[in-house]
């Protein structure tokens, strides 16, 4: 059983930075892709930053220069670094994995505002 579990939420300033990570990978290459999502007040969630097995990477255009999706396959953990944060990034954060089906973590909030 798949038990994703994220951790670095929190609050930010608008300009600030965050790290999100995500543990509960037995392998990370069990799984044709990883991403981070997030669901902000009034919108669907939305898988915002994605990385293939192979390693290639995909970005949503809000997210695209500012946010970066990583992994350690040593430690089967993936990350998601925020930088320039804006409050409309203001949301809970999921990490998601998907083989055969998906999985999701049960979220970290994470705010921007001053």
């Amino acid at each position: 059983q798949v038990q994703l579990v994220e951790s670095g939420g929190g609050l930010a300033q608008p300009g600030g930075s965050l790290r999100l990570s995500c543990s509960g990978f037995e392998s990370i290459f069990d799984f044709s892709s990883v991403a981070w999502g997030r669901q902000v007040r009034g919108e669907q969630r939305e898988l915002v930053a994605t990385m293939t097995r192979e390693g290639g990477t995909h970005y949503v255009d809000s997210v695209r220069l500012r946010f970066t999706i990583t992994r350690d396959t040593a430690k089967n953990m993936i990350y998601l670094q925020m930088d320039n944060l804006k409050p409309e990034d203001t949301g809970v954060y999921y990490c998601h994995a998907r083989n055969w089906v998906e999985y999701w973590g049960q979220g970290t909030q994470v705010t921007v505002s001053s």
